[in-house]
């Protein structure tokens, strides 16, 4: 039994907007990770199975490894493809906002959608929704948007129109925004929403090995080279910062998606339980943040670089070089260090 947790007005207003409507756009953030496809590219196909002419946008390109999901050869560029996604978003009587919560998440995509007289629909786990939609369906308790998406075509009474590309796309967002169920993914109903998918005729066992098994040799190259000379202990704290600078990524060939995980990986370590990753990427360094246990990322990436997220996974952006940033690093991570204490004392660390 899954419990009604998204709130029936909600719901309902949903279902309206979008009976009302015949040209819908699904947008989500820049650098869509396996949530925003999946979401995004789920909610696409239970549309156009219902009726509805359906695309989505998204603002740069995504993932390799994500490209074999259905309908995803459909999925429109924005920064390759502007002129045609600015047409969509003019015509579109409707537009779904996925897995972001401010309109800075949509980068290039955010004056087009902005200035659209289309009503706009947030869909979303994280913190603080911004005011520019009509409808905010926002529920940070979630694992994933696209547990949301799964929970609102069903709230809605379309259980029987999710078909398996629907499913497939769900469970890929499910299964990489917690780390294949490896974190943040401790309820119960969770699972119930997992077997409802395979009754639907997923192979989760497939989904996983073209989602985790599907990376390229540089990426392994660039890994090697990423574990033996830029992570760096901070046994003092529990902590581990991993950093790699534009020229590093191209002298390993970098593409989309080759850095995948890379943040998790020193929580392997005994000892360590939070994690800092800095790439300099598109001249500005991308910030992601990794914990366990009680340790609040989001107020760390908050507070020192300009970010946000989830508790135990969040990221930001710097405009300062590598070297700052790292700098900035070190003189912030002592404000986490009665959090971090602490969770070592319970995992008898200490």
């Amino acid at each position: 039994m899954i419990s009604k947790i998204i709130d029936e007005d909600l719901i309902q207003e949903a279902k309206a907007y979008i009976e009302d409507a015949e040209n819908i756009v699904i947008t989500t953030h820049v650098s869509p990770d396996g949530d925003a496809i999946g979401s995004s590219l789920a909610f696409c196909i239970f549309l156009r199975t219902i009726g509805k002419n359906a695309n989505v946008i998204v603002p740069n390109d995504f993932p390799g490894f994500l490209k074999w999901m259905p309908a995803s050869s459909d999925i429109i560029v924005y920064e390759k493809k502007k002129t045609v996604a600015d047409e969509l978003i003019e015509q579109a009587d409707l537009i779904f906002a996925l897995d972001f919560n401010v309109l800075k998440r949509i980068d290039s995509v955010a004056i087009s959608v902005a200035d659209s007289a289309a009503k706009k629909i947030i869909v979303d786990h994280h913190l603080d929704p911004g005011n520019f939609a009509d409808l905010v369906i926002s529920y940070p308790q979630f694992a994933s948007t696209s547990e949301m998406i799964f929970r609102i075509i069903c709230r809605m009474g379309y259980f029987t129109e999710l078909n398996k590309e629907c499913a497939e796309c769900i469970y890929t967002g499910m299964m990489t925004d917690t780390g294949g169920f490896t974190y943040n993914s401790n309820g119960a109903e969770v699972y119930v929403i997992v077997s409802e998918l395979i009754k639907k005729g997923i192979d989760k066992d497939a989904i996983y090995d073209k989602v985790y098994n599907n990376y390229s040799e540089s990426r392994y190259r660039l890994m090697g080279y990423m574990l033996y000379e830029k992570m760096k202990l901070y046994p003092e704290y529990g902590a581990a910062m991993i950093s790699l600078t534009a020229d590093e990524l191209s002298k390993y060939d970098f593409k989309k998606g080759d850095t995948e995980g890379f943040v998790n990986m020193p929580l392997s370590i005994k000892g360590i339980i939070f994690s800092a990753f800095f790439k300099e990427e598109g001249g500005k360094i991308k910030c992601s943040f990794r914990s366990q246990g009680d340790v609040a990322t989001n107020t760390f990436a908050a507070q020192y670089f300009n970010g946000g997220g989830h508790k135990n996974a969040s990221g930001g952006e710097s405009y300062d070089n590598m070297e700052q940033v790292i700098e900035a690093f070190e003189k912030a991570l002592p404000s986490l260090k009665d959090e971090l204490n602490e969770e070592l004392k319970r995992r008898g660390y200490v």
